[in-house]
């Protein structure tokens, strides 16, 4: 699993792709994609969750990521992309009481 932030900015919003965006408005990551934003809905962080295969790279989950913000069908310019491959993420056990 890759979660997979961008940040960008948004070309011109008409009245469909402000509703697009404030309906897709969430925190977490979701393979869908949920963005937060400024209030003027001119900047926005869009965090998307992509399944990862076991020769799946960044740049896999980066093009993904990438079609999954495409598919809100709004005009934007990438500022910044960062990927996180959870396989890579060890978690640390609490010792047992």
């Amino acid at each position: 699993m890759f979660r997979v932030i961008i940040s960008g900015k948004f070309g011109d919003l008409d009245e469909a792709g402000r509703a697009a965006v404030l309906a897709a408005s969430e925190v977490g990551f979701t393979e869908r994609g949920a963005f937060t934003h400024d209030g003027t809905l001119s900047t926005f962080t869009f965090r998307c969750q992509v399944p990862a295969g076991p020769d799946d790279g960044e740049q896999d989950a980066t093009r993904r990521a990438l079609a999954a913000l495409d598919a809100y069908g709004q005009a934007y310019d990438v500022l910044r992309v960062a990927v996180t491959d959870m396989r890579d993420i060890k978690m640390r056990r609490r010792p047992a009481r």
